[in-house]
């Protein structure tokens, strides 16, 4: 089969399509043919060696939409089923960006209803992001919410999953994103200052400037690993790592079933032009998520 990897760091020219063997699913594991593949800022991240791995071949790749090829002993799903899955981790052989790919068997859920792979591909990683930092940040219905990046993708499900839960949210933002993130549901827009909020979710990693703008004794949640700011005035701070949760993607599907998550698509790529998607990647002003398919 056909796989993207990096097996020096470096821009996006660092990236390789190889010819490798098709793994097989262990216990408790399927192999899903992938039919789209998610590209986010943390395969830019492996393809420069953020992650550590010199000297190995590294894999891309964390979000998969396609079908169950081949299932492990104790599996529970079955050849043919329509999924979509989290292939966690950053530093390993191979990833979603590739014809084949093996997970494990409690990191699936049935795709959603009514959507294109290409669409359902960009739920798993940003979402469960987004649901376990707000599980993080304990809010209720009173208390508000400064989401930054709010027109990313990590952002634009936090939007979304808060107000669902009746959380008022201020979204921070460029000033020509303020229609987009109303629309997700933001009940406020700020392209600048201001503070007193009960809790932020810095998507943008802004650090210490959005700390700032939390009340004390609020809490601030950060999106990379060891990189977020001191905690001070009694701000409880954390840093979101995303785990593989079949059961909660399950529940993000449903809400995509239902209208309350907004699947956004900006561009597709080949599999074969991946360098090419790592390019458009760094470009920035990415609005929605860039697909591979093989």
């Amino acid at each position: 089969m056909r796989a993207a990897v990096v097996t020096t760091f470096g821009g996006p020219e660092a990236v390789e399509v190889v010819e490798t063997e098709v793994p097989e699913p262990g216990a408790r594991q399927v192999r899903i043919k992938v039919a789209a593949a998610t590209l986010n800022p943390v395969d830019a991240g492996v393809r420069s060696g953020v992650f550590g791995g010199a000297g190995e071949r590294l894999g891309f790749g964390w979000d998969v939409a396609g079908t169950v090829e081949a299932i492990g002993e104790g599996s529970a799903w079955s050849v043919g089923d329509e999924v979509v899955a989290l292939h966690h981790g950053p530093v390993k052989p191979l990833g979603t960006h590739a014809e084949y790919v093996v997970v494990d068997s409690d990191a699936v859920a049935k795709a959603p209803e009514g959507v294109d792979a290409v669409h359902a591909a960009t739920l798993p990683l940003n979402a469960l992001a987004a649901v376990q930092a707000l599980e993080f940040l304990e809010l209720t219905p009173d208390q508000s919410l400064l989401v930054t990046g709010a027109a990313g993708a990590l952002g634009g499900y936090a939007i979304q999953l808060a107000a669902h839960r009746g959380i008022s949210v201020t979204a921070l933002a460029r000033e020509k994103d303020e229609e987009l993130v109303r629309s997700l549901g933001a009940a406020h827009f700020t392209a600048g200052d201001g503070g007193g909020f009960d809790a932020v979710l810095d998507a943008a990693v802004i650090g210490e400037a959005a700390l700032a703008r939390v009340r004390d004794g609020g809490a601030y949640m950060g999106v990379i690993p060891n990189a977020a700011p001191a905690s001070v005035r009694g701000v409880r701070v954390g840093e979101v790592g995303v785990l593989a949760d079949g059961a909660r993607l399950t529940e993000l599907v449903r809400l995509v079933e239902e209208g309350v998550l907004t699947l956004r698509v900006a561009e597709t790529y080949a599999l074969d032009e991946a360098a090419k998607a790592h390019v458009r990647l760094a470009e920035g002003g990415v609005r929605g998520r860039i697909v591979l398919v093989p």
